[in-house]
């Protein structure tokens, strides 16, 4: 159902069983999948292309102009996909000429006031909390829970089933399955709960734990110890994956552990 009080423009492609709250603001170069809901007040602009099944709450906005000083009104994107909960005031940015387009994947959960950038990534399956607000170009992998207030500088990546702490300040990049402290943004330990909530076997988190301890916690430095987790914990695809991302940052990793004494 569309409500006579909404602006739908007659250009907006909409899909079936689609509701449009009144007062909500759809512009003509928007694609609207099944079975979405959009709330009052929530505003869809040029070149958002949503997938099925999305709740767009009171407030929120899809495919805004980048904030970015280097756009030049290029004909840009943002993606949704499928079965996202976007809640009240989110703002996800529509891409630049540096990536075309900011993608937010499926089954996740906006809450209020986030902010996602042009050109971000998010994966599917993440659970950000209010008022995170992610800078332009960062990338967020699959089953990523970031808390409150939490800030994460342009460029940065964060590996599937990480942690963020409320208000983290991050800088560097966020190693797989580990929990990133707030403040300062310090290793704290494998999401060993999230990771048995998603069904890691033992064996697969005591290799995580292992790897993570020669990573994080033998005061070597990173790529020193890469090679040595290499050479003491047995090869499993968990381990490879966190020696593979820690290689291949361009940004640097966060910090090590740090005693709390």
């Amino acid at each position: 159902m569309i409500s006579n009080l909404a602006y739908v423009h007659p250009d907006a492609k909409i899909g079936k069983n689609v509701t449009i709250e009144p007062f909500a603001y759809v512009e003509g170069d928007v694609v609207i999948g099944d079975d979405c809901w959009i709330g009052p007040h929530a505003i869809i602009y040029n070149g958002a292309r949503l997938g099925k099944g999305n709740k767009v709450h009171p407030g929120a906005c899809i495919a805004c102009l980048p904030q970015d000083l280097k756009f030049a009104g290029e004909e840009t994107t943002a993606v949704i996909g499928d079965y996202n909960d976007i809640r009240e005031c989110v703002t996800i940015s529509r891409g630049t000429a540096s990536r075309g387009t900011t993608i937010v994947g499926d089954h996740n959960l906006l809450m209020a006031y986030v902010h996602v950038a042009h050109d971000d990534v998010v994966g599917s399956h993440c659970v950000i909390a209010n008022r995170v607000s992610l800078a332009g170009e960062v990338e967020i992998g699959d089953w990523v829970v970031i808390g409150g207030h939490a800030a994460l500088h342009q460029w940065i990546h964060v590996g599937d089933h990480a942690m963020i702490q409320g208000g983290a300040l991050v800088t560097q990049d966020v190693p797989p399955f580990i929990i990133v402290t707030n403040g300062e943004a310090h290793y704290a330990g494998i999401n060993k709960v999230g990771l048995s909530r998603r069904g890691f076997s033992p064996e697969q988190i005591e290799s995580i734990h292992n790897t993570c301890r020669v990573l994080f916690q033998s005061e070597l430095s990173y790529l020193s110890g890469c090679e040595k987790a290499e050479s003491e914990i047995p090869e499993t695809a968990e381990r490879n994956k966190l020696i593979e991302f820690i290689r291949n940052s361009k940004r640097g990793v966060i910090k090590q552990y740090q005693s709390r004494r």
